[in-house]
């Protein structure tokens, strides 16, 4: 062994501690993707599992890819927003042990023009920047309707990622307090402060599978969602 390959390997050994230690919070989303129609705006939720035995607080460190000029992007920890190019290091998350993290949103603005790209949020932890997880993000901003189905009591978009090997989410704006919606493939929507159903299909079998919207005891609509391996 010459002494150039001898250094890679030593180098290569050196660097394993960094790769083992960048994977303490999984993203559960799979990828967040907005689609929709000229001067629409979306919110979709990013969920997050810390699987370490420790708590981790985690910042926002860059922001890689692009963003149209004309759309617009905000970071949201439950009620509280951000313009991540104003606030970048205000965007903070603090993960208990073991903790699936459901309050991270992402709000987008589709803008005037067409266009399509994709962006990815680079969050590292704040005690080490070895540790990092990243929330890949992409958008397709377009003239024609989306397959959104609106309803007088309730807005609900289409299941996603479809198909799915681990979670899937419904978006649904509930326009109607008073009505009563469930999901027959899950529960009640019962609070209409929240705009995001997650179901976990981890224990389904591979298939395709139907869920129907009820709005008091009437089926409104019925769309498809498809498990995977």
């Amino acid at each position: 062994m010459n002494a150039r390959l001898l250094k890679i390997t030593l180098l290569l050994l050196l660097a394993l501690p960094m790769l083992a230690t960048a994977q303490q919070v999984r993203v559960l989303s799979e990828g967040v993707e907005f689609s929709g129609k000229i001067g629409s705006s979306q919110r979709k939720t990013v969920l997050l599992h810390n699987e370490s035995s420790q708590q981790k607080t985690y910042l926002l460190r860059n922001i890689k890819g692009s963003i149209g000029s004309s759309q617009k992007m905000r970071i949201c920890l439950g009620d509280q927003c951000f313009d991540p190019k104003r606030d970048l290091a205000k965007v903070v998350l603090k993960l208990a042990p073991g903790e699936i993290y459901t309050d991270l949103y992402l709000e987008f603005e589709m803008g005037i023009a067409e266009t399509l790209g994709s962006f990815d949020l680079v969050f590292v932890n704040s005690e080490s920047l070895r540790e990092f997880f990243v929330v890949e993000a992409k958008y397709a901003v377009t003239s024609s309707p989306t397959a959104d189905f609106s309803h007088k009591d309730i807005k609900l978009g289409d299941i996603y990622p479809n198909p799915s090997n681990r979670v899937a989410q419904l978006d649904y704006t509930v326009v109607n307090p008073k009505a009563k919606a469930k999901i027959t493939l899950t529960s009640f929507i019962g609070d209409p402060t929240r705009n995001s159903l997650v179901i976990q299909v981890g224990d389904f079998q591979p298939g395709v599978y139907f869920y129907t919207l009820f709005v008091d005891n009437k089926n409104v609509v019925t769309k498809k969602l498809q498990v995977k391996k």
